[in-house]
């Protein structure tokens, strides 16, 4: 008697090429390595702070692909590493922001994970939770005002941050004058150390979109590929002047909040093994080999050339003047 292999489910693929599913890919492990090198760096003291995004990589590099450079308007929040990577910027820059160099964008003045580029088009935040919102919601206006059709602002953030003021008050503005923007949401159910459970009743966050009248999306946090597509076409909404769109991106933040939380005060060592079930960057890496994308020895290398990027980075980052 013969067993045949069980028959891979077809591939949706949104339009994306072998060549851009691999790029995701790349850029899933260029975050997952240069947070983890953050972390060392903290841990021997050679700089002050990191904070973790593990577990967002499928959101923000499948976001990363649906945003336009030079033509769309970033508004991040402070952990996506990956997404700031995804529209163009350098390993090199963000060690300098790490090291607090004078060469950083900042002149290293800003806080870790800070990041901003004119070049790119990503604007510069805040710690303050949610306070980034009503900056992005600016932007958009000022998109809507001068007639820059063609256009949009990206914006991010917690589900912590749903739970401000500033939130609500920048989707309705949004929602009034139909602005062409897309509000992000990357739900990893943990805002600091308080979880979902105690945050909100009702624990969907994109449901909240038809009390402002707009549409509202949810999609899988750990699949790059469905989120890109989600945030794709909530951005051509936009674009085309259709008006704003909340989309939920459901995942989880396997580390702690950052180098300075201890998340084995909140929650168990167990929960968090479970839940790296389902870690974004080992599936799509499967998905590519399963489905003849790529090839494990051509991932392997991948993987060596991205190390040796962020080697590098870091010995050109350290080595730079801390004054202007």
């Amino acid at each position: 008697m013969t067993t045949r292999k069980a028959e891979l489910l077809p591939l949706e693929r949104h339009g994306l090429t072998d060549e851009q599913l691999v790029a995701i890919f790349r850029t899933m492990l260029m975050q997952r390595t240069l947070e983890n090198r953050g972390f060392q760096l903290n841990r021997q003291g050679k700089i002050p702070f990191a904070s973790a995004s593990e577990g967002h990589e499928g959101v923000q590099a499948g976001a990363a692909m649906a945003f336009v450079r030079s033509r769309d308007i970033l508004v991040p929040y402070y952990r996506d590493l990956g997404l700031a990577l995804g529209v163009g910027l350098s390993p090199y820059e963000v060690l300098l922001s790490l090291f607090a160099r004078a060469s950083d964008h900042s002149a290293g003045r800003q806080f870790p994970h800070h990041y901003a580029s004119r070049r790119l088009g990503i604007q510069t935040i805040s710690s303050v939770i949610a306070a980034q919102l009503p900056h992005a919601v600016g932007a958009a206006y000022a998109l809507q005002y001068r007639s820059e059709r063609d256009r949009a602002v990206l914006t991010t953030f917690g589900d912590g941050a749903t739970s401000e003021g500033e939130w609500h008050e920048a989707i309705n503005f949004a929602a009034v004058h139909r602005l062409p923007i897309v509000f992000l949401c990357e739900n990893n159910e943990w805002a600091i150390s308080t979880p979902l459970a105690k945050q909100m009743g009702q624990p969907d966050i994109y449901k909240r979109a038809e009390g402002y009248g707009i549409p509202g999306i949810v999609v899988d946090g750990m699949d790059p590929v469905g989120c890109y597509a989600a945030v794709g076409s909530a951005l051509a909404r936009a674009r085309s002047g259709d008006g704003p769109t909340l989309v939920e991106a459901k995942c989880y933040r396997f580390l702690a909040h950052t180098t300075d939380d201890d998340d084995r005060t909140y929650r168990s060592r167990e929960e968090v093994q479970e839940r790296r079930k389902n870690d974004p960057l080992p599936c799509f890496e499967r998905l590519l080999v399963d489905h003849s994308i790529s090839t494990p020895e051509a991932l392997e290398a991948l993987k060596r050339g991205v190390l040796e990027e962020v080697n590098d980075a870091t010995d050109r980052a350290e080595a730079m003047s801390v004054l202007a």
